[in-house]
């Protein structure tokens, strides 16, 4: 693109590629369904797993669609935009990424007829638009129900019907409550608001070995550091803990610096002044009585001599991100200059400080803290992958815990809530005039996909099942879904299925908006060449032209 008199011009040379128009738009429909079937069978407790395999090697077996999705490699703008929103919905709520992406392929999917029968894309797009709003009003007001954040029972309901999809399913009960206690844990009120940040305050530690049974959430942290002298201390009951974020060392000088020597008692003056330096710093922490100190960079042998014999416990070259949770979990505050300590950033919140050894590493723990406003979930298991799978899995019910802190409200799963929205949204539809009707009923009709991916997935009869699914709604059973496991109708509140509000709100509107954006392309200007494909054909894109 060119800047031309104020104006963009669009120049085209022989290796630009345009297309334009109704071929477009068909690509782009055709791109997103190619995207959702290939995570259609991710849906629901009998999902079948994927087994990716990396450019270097490495293999990822997992279900998860945003873990799925990430993997892949595109080359179609528009199934590149559908990847993204299975990142974008794992981001702002952690869960419901398969739904997402098999949503917004079928919105797509039902819109082509429209477009075959000459009907202008902004007009579909304002019927979209508004079944959007309806179906949030329906969803907030009719459907949702308000959930008592002390009921631990239902709580621990709603995140096993989240997580019993996943490989953690067989052991929900301890992926629950590990997630609860972390959430609880982390939880701070600020302003009358609850702040819970998953990702900043709850690290997950994964240690090969042992059996699931024996992952926990630590009431304190842990990290992957040993103390930095063998005649340090490794175990110390209620530690008084310095933060630091500077070096115990002299502090060298930059790349440019010159020192001019002309005698050598210049030469050991300079190294009496480096080790008056590191004494003094040495002298300002072993004044405040220290048992154990932190530090994010590094320290000199003169230092560990001088804190050793004061009998302190030094670990050096801490991340900063495990810093931050040190300081939270023991109270202490990170100081840049040791010059400027006080008392009150002494921590004195740790229970017990003590260095274990697991496998061939060694980890420090510090736990047993009082009030723990960061913790460290510490994962076993047998091999790595299957670590990580559980890592994956583990993500997915700290988002659904953490969502339900922050918005307490539920709705019934296994595709219950999509059927009755629809049947509101059908019957919504017969007061709007005019050709909108008919997009507007599309998508009504397009929510149904997911009861029908999940009798699918589990092999049971569709039409037959769909057909008593919306006879059930119709006569006012709004609770009646597709039980997972055997494909037949269902109560879910008897089976005690549900997903936070937060995440349904956040599906329906990234996969109408994921729709509406692209419907409204009628034009892929590329300046790369042309694929060898296209040269003759210019056919649309297939299930392997678009991945690799």
């Amino acid at each position: 693109m060119m800047m031309g008199g104020g104006r963009p011009v669009i120049v085209l040379n022989q290796n630009t590629k345009r297309e334009s128009g109704r071929k477009v738009q068909l690509q782009n429909i055709n791109a997103g369904k190619v995207i959702a079937d290939v995570i259609r069978t991710c849906l629901g407790p009998r999902s079948m797993l994927k087994m990716l395999m990396d450019p270097m090697g490495g293999i990822v077996m997992t279900n998860d669609g945003n873990a799925i999705l990430r993997e892949i490699t595109v080359q179609h703008p528009a199934a590149k935009h559908m990847i993204e929103i299975a990142r974008t919905q794992d981001e702002e709520v952690g869960d419901g990424t398969t739904s997402v992406v098999i949503l917004a392929g079928e919105m797509l999917a039902v819109a082509e007829q429209f477009l075959d029968a000459k009907m202008h894309p902004i007009v579909v797009i304002q019927a979209y638009r508004q079944a959007l709003e309806d179906a949030l009003e329906i969803l907030e007001k009719d459907l949702s129900i308000p959930l008592d954040l002390e009921d631990e029972s239902k709580m621990v309901d709603v995140i096993r019907s989240c997580i019993g999809t996943k490989f953690m399913g067989q052991y929900g009960d301890l992926a629950c409550k590990i997630a609860l206690k972390a959430v609880k844990t982390i939880a701070v009120e600020a302003g009358g608001k609850v702040e819970v940040d998953v990702k900043k305050w709850a690290r997950i530690e994964k240690v090969p070995g042992g059996s699931i049974e024996d992952c926990c959430v630590l009431d304190g942290v842990m990290f992957n550091k040993d103390v930095t002298h063998p005649r340090m201390s490794r175990r110390i009951e209620k530690p008084r803990v310095i933060l630091l974020d500077c070096p115990l060392e002299f502090k060298k000088g930059e790349s440019q610096t010159d020192v001019e020597i002309s005698a050598d008692a210049d030469f050991s003056k300079m190294l009496q002044l480096e080790e008056d330096y590191v004494k003094a710093q040495c002298a300002d922490l072993i004044a405040l009585k220290p048992d154990l100190i932190i530090t994010e960079k590094g320290v000199s042998d003169l230092a560990q001599h001088y804190l050793s014999k004061a009998n302190i416990s030094v670990i050096r070259r801490v991340r900063k991100s495990d810093n931050n949770r040190i300081s939270r979990a023991s109270g202490a505050t990170i100081v840049n200059r040791t010059d400027e300590i006080r008392e009150e950033d002494v921590g004195t919140g740790v229970g017990l400080f003590e260095v274990k050894k697991i496998g061939d590493e060694y980890f420090t723990f510090l736990t047993g803290c009082t009030d723990p406003k960061a913790c460290t979930v510490l994962l076993r298991g047998p091999s790595k992958d299957l670590l990580n799978e559980v890592e994956r899995n583990l993500q997915d019910a700290l988002a659904v815990a953490r969502n339900l802190r922050l918005s307490p409200a539920i709705v019934a799963g296994g595709g219950a809530v999509e059927m009755a929205v629809s049947q509101a949204l059908q019957e919504k539809a017969k007061s709007i005039k005019g050709v909108k009707q008919w997009p507007y009923t599309a998508l009504a009709h397009a929510l149904e996909v997911i009861p029908r991916t999940l009798t699918q997935n589990c092999g049971g009869n569709i039409i037959r099942l769909l057909t008593n699914l919306r006879a059930k709604h119709a006569a006012g059973h709004k609770m009646f879904g597709v039980n997972g496991e055997s494909g037949e109708l269902a109560d879910m509140q008897e089976l005690k299925i549900w997903e936070p509000l937060a995440v349904k709100l956040q599906v329906y509107k990234t996969a109408v908006e994921t729709a509406v954006l692209l419907l409204r392309i009628d034009d892929i200007v590329s300046g790369s060449k042309k694929m060898k494909d296209d040269i003759g054909g210019g056919a649309m894109p297939t299930e392997e032209s678009m991945m690799q």
